[in-house]
């Protein structure tokens, strides 16, 4: 068994601890045992859950496993506290604000021999899954993926972390991309904000990502992938699966901790997940010229 303590109770960090304490019958996420939360705030019990503080957590024997939960800002700062103390850690993307700190997170991780897993839960949706199957053995010409959402909460930092999730499909379904340009236009006033990035495939040919966000802006990922032989304008809808999406994400991240996951796998997943912070700070860089 694997004792956890749950580090922020916001959504993720309640729907943790609720999956920890009724996981799927006959998966590894029954080796997974919720010990304690961490929270900034005094709070009760949580689900029959106690508080602890961080230096209690760290030091516990019986605790070997850390969920981060936090605000984005966050997540370096804890993830690196855990692995030090030699725990296994998971953690909601972005793990980081920069390429460089989660190359660092990834090699501390390494040299203490534990796992450090990034939650992409966006890879397990049922409409995901049927859009890969859909753009499948067809060749790409141009592209265009629209997320509009409702105005950032502070903490969640700039636009191409904290949107990681729709760069991370596009990755996912045409390999390694390039960033070429970016833009950003602003009305803090309005808390209202747009990012647009230019991207190319490993062949050239051109994809966009524009990352729309402000009050009353429908939560909608809006695409227009033009192929060889047609064109893609909406996510095939799909019905909702009947595992819930956190509780796959458990499942994988307790298959790795119980060693069920082959080297080949985590590497081209730590592969892809630096790929994708990579090209967030470049396409923050080009927005900041």
């Amino acid at each position: 068994m694997f004792g956890a303590v749950v580090v922020g109770i916001g959504t993720a960090g309640w729907v943790r601890i609720r999956d920890m304490l009724a996981p799927l019958t006959g998966s590894p996420a029954e080796k997974l045992n919720v010990r304690a939360f961490i929270s900034r705030r005094k709070l009760d019990s949580q689900q029959g859950v106690s508080q602890v503080t961080a230096e209690e957590a760290v030091s516990r024997e019986d605790i070997q496993v850390a969920f981060i939960c936090t605000e984005n800002v966050l997540h370096e700062e804890n993830v690196r506290t855990f692995l030090q103390a030699g725990k296994h850690v998971c953690v909601e993307y972005p793990m980081t604000m920069n390429y460089k700190a989660a190359l660092e997170l990834w090699n501390l991780a390494q040299e203490k021999g534990v796992i450090l897993h990034e939650e992409h839960i966006e890879l397990l949706t049922e409409d995901f899954k049927e859009l890969k199957r859909e753009v499948e053995g067809k060749l790409l010409q141009e592209g265009t993926l629209h997320f509009t959402g409702g105005a950032l909460k502070p903490g969640f930092g700039f636009p191409a972390f904290s949107g990681i999730a729709r760069l991370t499909w596009l990755v996912e379904l045409f390999g390694e991309l390039s960033v070429t340009a970016a833009t950003m236009e602003e009305d803090p006033g309005n808390n209202y904000s747009k990012m647009t990035a230019k991207l190319l495939m490993s062949d050239d040919r051109p994809l966009m990502w524009i990352e729309e966000r402000g009050p009353g802006l429908p939560w909608a990922k809006n695409i227009n992938f033009q192929f060889d032989s047609c064109t893609l304008t909406e996510v095939p809808p799909a019905p909702r699966g009947a595992v819930g999406l956190f509780m796959q994400d458990l499942i994988h991240f307790s298959a790795k901790l119980a060693g069920q996951v082959s080297p080949g796998e985590l590497h081209r997943e730590k592969i892809r997940i630096l790929h994708c912070l990579r090209l967030a700070e470049n396409i923050q860089q080009l927005c900041k010229r």
